[in-house]
């Protein structure tokens, strides 16, 4: 599943390619992918003739910020005539990428939603597994009351919110395994399995210790740690092991670099010790049993 460096990537490429993108034709493929409004013409119909005016995002979704135009000044976007439309909510899952194709060409069977423009551009949305999901917020109402997963989501690991006492608070009574805390979205944001490793060896902490035994001055070292390996990761345009692809289609280049994730039976980089694997709350975990305590 893309992760927080992943999604930041297609964010970025989605601000920088559709700066003047707007949506004048949508083609649903799959009903299933829009999650809300339940009706696929009231998602269609809120969308067309509006801008996708600015890209943020919040943990792993991507949210949309939306210009409705009247059809007439579609030609004119800078006009006055525009109003806010809400947004438009994307949730990759575990297969989903975006592609920008100019002119129209024939979809492939994994295409699930097709976005164009006045130009017969096109922001293709593909998806092999089909878990992935788009929301449209119209204006007036609460995205993170309709998606719960979003009104839920603890600090971004970038924001001031995200430090050692707060780490310390967060899981004072836990005893779950540091790796399952690392996971909870609702207590950091965007954070998966690939990072939470990285970040852990990174660390010097063993992902199987209690959350509670983690001390102060181990929380400051995994909290830089964090941050260090995600901004690494969105340095390198993120991590491709299986479907992850930017908007122009390129994988990401951090796999090169990981010290534990996916290295199984290899040499850890810091000491030559064999990198281990084994599932901690029903994901597959990388770790050396030396450099890692």
């Amino acid at each position: 599943m893309p992760e927080l460096p992943e999604v930041e990537t297609v964010r970025r490429g989605l601000e920088q390619k559709l700066n003047n993108f707007i949506i004048k034709k949508v083609e649903v493929c799959r009903n299933s992918t829009v999650a809300f409004p339940t009706e696929k013409d009231e998602f269609i119909e809120g969308l067309q003739n509006s801008l996708l005016n600015k890209w943020d995002r919040r943990g792993k979704y991507l949210i949309a910020q939306l210009k409705k135009f009247e059809s007439k000044d579609i030609r004119f976007p800078c006009g006055k005539s525009s109003k806010n439309n809400g947004s438009l909510i994307v949730h990759l899952r575990m297969t989903g990428y975006f592609k920008f194709i100019d002119g129209s060409t024939q979809p492939c069977k994994h295409t699930r939603i097709r976005l164009f423009d006045n130009k017969n551009n096109e922001l293709r949305y593909i998806d092999v597994r089909s878990f992935g999901q788009m929301w449209w917020i119209k204006e007036g109402l609460s995205p993170n009351t309709i998606i719960k997963g979003l009104g839920s989501l603890g600090p971004e690991p970038f924001s001031k919110e995200f430090d050692a006492t707060y780490l310390k608070k967060v899981i004072a009574k836990r005893t779950k395994s540091i790796k399952a805390v690392l996971l909870d979205q609702t207590i950091v944001a965007g954070i998966g399995n690939i990072y939470a490793d990285e970040s852990l060896y990174t660390a010097g902490i063993s992902p199987f210790r209690k959350a509670k035994t983690i001390k102060k001055y181990e929380l400051i070292n995994l909290k830089e740690s964090i941050v260090n390996v995600l901004k690494k990761s969105i340095g390198s345009g993120g991590t491709t092991f299986s479907d992850f692809r930017d908007l122009a289609g390129e994988n990401g280049n951090f796999g090169l670099q990981t010290n534990v994730y996916r290295r199984t039976g290899k040499k850890c980089r810091k000491c030559g010790n064999l990198i281990e694997r084994q599932k901690i709350a029903g994901r597959s975990t990388h770790w050396c049993p030396n450099c890692q305590k």
